[in-house]
């Protein structure tokens, strides 16, 4: 297939992405004293655009409120990653999808919080815009579109004193987003949309999400 120069919104697209998670080798890490969780990078049609939806988590919440999110969280007892991801889309932002909406898995991501997050990548197959938030638990719905995630500026790494890993952020239309979300979209970038087989465990968060 041809470079999405374009990234308009169509089969050919789900061909892309399918066929890039299709040839990339996916690295589980060992649960250990972790908490398993799971989140849906979920592809959505945005202005004609493929876009990956995003989430503001509710104000009210204990831990990490405010802050950039992919919908997702806990696995249950007995549930799978991508049964635990769909289960929280539809708690989220009250998005249901069926299990063949799963295209692809990527890497695990080890949270300086103590979970392994398990990315499952999901074609909507519509547009989202009139999705409404569980506000328990979601501020706010938005997205990040295909050009915006694919800028060669988008990704920034930056050192701290406090770690020997970079740091990782997105500079996005929407906002700096800093890992973990912006290890999963950095990952998503480089293998679903550019093709390239970019691993990220190396990368590490800003003090602000160490809690």
């Amino acid at each position: 297939m041809r470079a999405l120069d374009d990234f308009r919104y169509s089969r050919q697209t789900l061909g892309h992405v399918r066929d890039n998670l299709a040839k990339f080798n996916a690295r589980r890490q060992p649960l250990g004293d972790l908490r398993a969780a799971a989140v849906a990078l979920v592809v959505v049609e945005r202005k004609g655009e493929p876009s990956l939806l995003l989430t503001r988590r509710a104000g009210s919440l204990r831990a990490h409120s405010g802050q950039w999110a992919l919908p997702g969280g806990r696995v249950d007892a007995g549930e799978t990653a991508t049964a635990g991801a769909l289960r929280e889309l539809r708690e989220e932002v009250n998005l249901d999808l069926p299990g063949h909406a799963v295209v692809g898995l990527l890497d695990d991501y080890v949270t300086r919080s103590g979970y392994r997050m398990t990315p499952v990548v999901v074609w909507a197959g519509r547009d989202t815009s009139e999705l409404r938030p569980n506000p328990d638990e979601v501020a706010s719905i938005h997205t990040a579109s295909f050009t915006d995630l694919a800028r060669p500026e988008a990704p920034h790494f930056e050192r701290i004193p406090e770690s020997d890993r970079e740091v990782l952020s997105m500079k996005l239309q929407a906002d700096q987003i800093y890992a973990p979300t912006a290890a999963l979209l950095y990952q998503f970038r480089e293998v679903a949309i550019l093709g390239r087989p970019t691993r990220v465990l190396e990368y590490d968060q800003p003090l602000f999400a160490w809690r």
